[in-house]
């Protein structure tokens, strides 16, 4: 469990708390490229870390993202005009580069260099494989994004989408960094037997050993979390998460890494729009192959394994309609009875609170990796309010890592067994 003062601690992300001033050390994903397709676009609204924010395409195809309210007389700027090189506010005219800054006053006197003396808070950009980030920490404290492998990737091998959760981000991430539960919520196999023959181990070893060992391994840019289960005799099946600070995870392949070839794998960033609610990013990416059209729309489309999704990226299955649940599917088929490995997640996940109680608790050893979550985050916070930053934000290369699914023998740690299989590829010259 944790103390209310730390749960606090872990939880709110506004400016000026040391959580949110921790998250505005590492560039924040933002926008979908897709919500932005164009040079002069319509303007998009976007609330980050507790903050309202306007982005928008301007002429020349540069990226702004601004405070959302107008300095004159506090009117969103989502209602704005984008125009030759700016968004202008509807209210009285007043426009802004995607630096913030006032171009154009029409609603003062043509001699007043008043416009020169406004200027809105903007975030720098940088867009990468579909996705359009954005830095809101210390202009001075600026690194290099993070180098994920799948962002480099030509676009026929990754994919990127995102759907709105509604709880706190550190809720959704201890979620993606829970092996344990996979044996549980999402089973599909009430009612039947486990085919011992069946091509996708998950399945086969998840279902023969639901209480997992965990080993965790701290590394720079996060957590190795190891799940190891027994398989064949003599064999251990390890699964292995990782996790990248503050906020991402990588879900290990299906199956064996190793003997999958062309196996693609898939990962989420739960970024904070404010204390209550979250986007859950999720990415894939296949290093080795393109996906086919169908790969990519199962992959990343809005109807596809995240989804389903509607145009502003809200789950259909939500709480407002119990996500769809069917008793008689749950008594005969699935452990849930909601359809859709993300929807279960948002289910349990929501279910909780906007922001669970952590002093309630009651831990166990499967819940070892969300334990040493807790305090990796809680300490690096508390590190940054003392003065340290953290080394993960200043080394974007850090992040070129994949997870893994590995069969080792018995008494192989997963740390030398797995090890070759950690690092990404060679992200540049798949750039090139």
């Amino acid at each position: 469990m944790l103390s209310q003062e730390d749960n606090e601690l872990l939880t709110k992300v506004g400016s000026g708390t040391p959580m949110g001033e921790l998250l505005r050390r590492f560039w924040t994903p933002a926008f979908l490229s897709e919500e932005l397709p164009t040079p002069d676009c319509d303007p998009v609204s976007l609330r980050l870390l507790g903050e309202d924010l306007v982005g928008f395409r301007d002429s020349d195809g540069n990226i702004g993202v601004l405070e959302a309210y107008c300095a004159h007389r506090r009117v969103h700027l989502y209602y704005g005009r984008n125009e030759e090189c700016g968004l202008r506010c509807v209210y009285h005219g007043w426009k802004y580069d995607v630096n913030g800054n006032c171009v154009d006053m029409p609603s003062e006197p043509d001699q007043t260099n008043f416009k020169n003396k406004v200027k809105l808070t903007s975030y720098p950009t940088v867009e990468r494989g579909g996705v359009i980030y954005i830095y809101m920490g210390p202009a001075e404290l600026k690194p290099e994004p993070p180098e994920l492998e799948w962002s480099y990737l030509p676009e026929v091998q990754r994919t990127a989408t995102k759907r709105l959760q509604q709880n706190n981000w550190a809720q959704a991430v201890e979620g993606g960094i829970d092996s344990s539960h996979i044996s549980f919520l999402h089973n599909r196999t009430i009612g039947q037997s486990v085919n011992k023959d069946s091509p996708i181990p998950r399945n086969k070893y998840h279902g023969q050993d639901r209480h997992p060992v965990f080993e965790i391994e701290e590394v720079d840019y996060g957590l190795r979390i190891a799940a190891r289960r027994n398989a064949e005799p003599g064999k251990h099946y390890w699964r292995i998460t990782q996790f990248l600070f503050p906020y991402y995870t990588m879900i290990p392949p299906v199956g064996n890494f190793e003997t999958s070839k062309g196996q693609p794998y898939a990962g989420h960033a739960w970024v904070p729009i404010d204390d209550e609610n979250t986007w859950t990013w999720s990415f894939g990416a296949n290093p080795t192959r393109a996906y086919t059209e169908e790969e990519r729309e199962f992959a990343g489309g809005k109807n596809g394994m995240w989804g389903p999704i509607d145009e502003k990226y809200h789950p259909l299955q939500n709480r407002s309609n119990n996500y769809l649940i069917d008793r008689e599917v749950q008594r005969t088929q699935s452990f849930t009875g909601i359809n859709g490995i993300p929807n279960q997640d948002a289910a349990v996940q929501e279910s909780m609170g906007p922001i669970v109680d952590r002093s309630k608790e009651r831990l166990g050893t499967s819940d070892t990796a969300i334990i040493v979550f807790r305090k990796s985050m809680i300490r690096l916070a508390k590190d940054l309010a003392e003065g340290k930053e953290p080394i993960a934000a200043s080394d974007g290369d850090l992040y070129n890592v994949r997870s893994v699914s590995i069969l080792l023998d018995e008494g192989v740690a997963f740390a030398d067994g797995a090890e070759h299989l950690f690092p990404g590829g060679d992200i540049r010259s798949a750039a090139e």
